[in-house]
């Protein structure tokens, strides 16, 4: 608490509502997230969730291809699943962030009554899921470098791709996260499920563990819609380097065709998730859904 109230005393910070906002929340959400547990627990159970969802992945591919590791494939797949573990934490976080304020903790109506600013709030609520999915990427890298001898040379890493992609790739998520959690303040029932929905459904068509040339041509456009199969794209490209496998899908762009296209999409889910929050968040107190709660 007390770095908390030295970020917070910076005369940048005091200047501005939204980052008085996010920090707070990023602050209180953190909280909430490692204090269901003592640090052991809370500890455990953040590195044994991810490694088993990767072991269920290496079994299966083992199965199929009969121990085919070497294959530039398995590193394909393997860091896609690993990457991935951000996708779904970061956009359910944001979304989890309304539902548990509102039935859990009953404490939405409050929150806006107060004058804060309401979409770096939600925001800030989404940055200790990211922490989480953070750690939970660099185990299950590390497992992978390890034991299945994946191909990561780190000194030929292309840092910069790899950041730049990352970072661009979190504020598109943190964006799209933002629509969800809106779209919930004005759902009356059926809305526990949505943040999954969407990210069981990206797993699918954003090329996370097969690329998108194993789709059929009717629905193998849908996987270009999406932020997320251009992140994990340049993602692969930055780690394997030489060593990624090359599908037909994205032979045509370049890293810089990849970076560009990533901007775009950052840029046009904020604009869109701000004036989506604002008109959600005015629905919601018009229909009485920002106070109602279902006995969660």
């Amino acid at each position: 608490m007390k770095t908390v109230g030295r970020i917070m005393d910076l005369p940048l910070v005091r200047q501005s509502d939204g980052l008085r906002t996010f920090i707070t929340a990023s602050w209180l959400g953190w909280q909430i997230e490692s204090n269901w547990a003592d640090p052991l627990l809370f500890a455990i159970y953040s590195i044994a969730r991810p490694l088993a969802g990767v072991m269920i992945l290496v079994v299966m591919y083992s199965v199929v291809t009969g121990g085919a590791g070497p294959e530039p494939v398995f590193a394909y797949i393997y860091l896609g699943n690993a990457l991935y573990i951000l996708v779904g934490q970061v956009i359910t976080g944001v979304s989890w962030a309304v539902i548990s304020d509102r039935e859990h903790y009953r404490t939405l109506r409050q929150l806006y009554t107060t004058p804060m600013n309401g979409y770096f709030y939600l925001m800030g609520r989404g940055v200790s899921k990211l922490i989480i999915a953070g750690i939970s990427v660099l185990i299950v890298v590390g497992i992978g470098k390890i034991f299945f001898h994946l191909p990561l040379n780190f000194a030929a890493i292309n840092w910069p791709l790899f950041f730049a992609s990352t970072a661009l790739g979190i504020i598109s998520l943190a964006a799209l996260g933002l629509i969800l959690g809106s779209m919930t303040m004005m759902m009356a029932r059926h809305f526990w499920s949505l943040g999954d929905a969407v990210a069981g459904g990206l797993y699918l068509f954003s090329g996370a563990i097969f690329p998108l040339d194993v789709l059929p041509a009717a629905l193998r456009p849908i996987g270009f819609i999406f932020p997320v199969t251009y992140w994990l794209e340049a993602a692969r490209r930055a780690l394997l380097g030489p060593q990624a496998a090359l599908f037909p899908t994205f032979a045509r762009f370049s890293n810089a065709s990849l970076v560009g296209i990533l901007i775009v999409f950052g840029l046009v889910l904020i604009v869109f998730s701000s004036f989506f929050y604002r008109w959600s968040l005015h629905r919601a107190k018009e229909k009485g859904l920002i106070d109602m709660e279902t006995a969660y």
